[in-house]
């Protein structure tokens, strides 16, 4: 896919990789080959555009690795109907797949920085799962990678697009997620410009197919296809606690908020945390003028 206009602070080449047959995944590869690997996972309904302003402050020394996720972004879009020619599984399990064959088509094989946004946290701890020792920094923004808090529950538009046609006809006909999180997932409004540039990819019934499964994959019980896999990154989450971290959070979040923030507090108690109060979903939006610097310092005290 392409995008006529204007991404305001996104002058990269994004680049293309057959992930599967016939489905090619875009992604950034910035900064220099041999310079310590920051990988970062976007989630549900952004794109790699939210992690510009980070890959901006780090790609001079860094080599940043920032996939669009299958159906999201500037990657390709396919349907998942039974016989969808290419067809595409929009699953938990599909999308930690995704970025097991990115990285190993990259030659990613040693220690990599783990940043992760949203959904970004169930894919890149999920990946853990079996590639947990190549993990050796942790950024986490906003984020979950275990089980739905007891404290909390599901916000009740989440459970509109999750269980009822009503909700996935509001996320595909309208673009309903991807418009109102623009809004209410900051605290400082976005400049037009950036907003567009956010909802740009999700412009068609058909192209906002992985904004509406990202949501009908939320796990919340048994049955459910991801929820084995939140469960086990869930009791592995406590062993990246040797690890360097760094917590980044916006207390504003509707979804991911303080219980969230708590379970990772609770795992990784030696973490950095930068939690603020007037920060919503979109923390670098809200807040990169400070983490982007932070982080940056974050990864120079702890060298790979």
């Amino acid at each position: 896919m392409t995008i006529e206009l204007p991404l305001p602070d996104y002058p990269f080449a994004p680049q293309r990789l057959q992930v599967r047959p016939d489905v090619w995944m875009s992604y950034l590869d910035e900064g220099p080959e041999e310079g310590e690997v920051v990988v970062m996972l976007h989630g549900n309904p952004s794109w790699s555009y939210y992690w510009r302003r980070l890959v901006l402050g780090l790609r001079d020394r860094y080599r940043c690795i920032v996939p669009d996720h299958i159906g999201m972004g500037l990657s390709d879009k396919p349907d998942d109907a039974a016989d969808a020619k290419p067809g595409y599984r929009y699953t938990l399990q599909s999308r930690i797949d995704d970025v097991e064959t990115l990285l190993q088509q990259l030659g990613v094989s040693g220690p990599v920085t783990l940043a992760v946004h949203d959904w970004g946290g169930g894919i890149g701890f999920g990946w853990g799962l079996k590639h947990s020792a190549q993990i050796r920094r942790l950024v986490v923004l906003n984020t979950g990678a275990f089980p739905l808090p007891t404290a909390k529950p599901l916000p009740k538009s989440l459970r509109l697009g999750r269980d009822s046609s009503v909700g996935t006809g509001l996320i595909r006909g309208l673009n309903a997620f991807a418009a109102v999180t623009a809004r209410v997932g900051v605290e400082q409004p976005m400049p037009d410009d950036v907003r567009r540039a956010y909802l740009a990819p999700y412009d068609t019934w058909a192209n906002r197919i992985a904004t509406s499964r990202f949501v009908q994959d939320i796990p919340l019980g048994e049955g459910d296809a991801a929820w084995p896999l939140v469960q086990a990154m869930g009791r592995k989450l406590p062993e990246y606690a040797d690890r360097p971290a760094f917590i980044g959070w916006g207390l504003r979040d509707f979804v991911f908020d303080k219980h969230f923030l708590k379970g990772f507090t609770d795992a990784l108690p030696q973490a950095q945390v930068h939690a603020f109060e007037d920060a919503g979903h979109y923390v670098l939006e809200d807040k990169g003028d400070v983490l982007v610097p932070e982080i940056r310092k974050f990864l120079g005290t702890h060298p790979l």
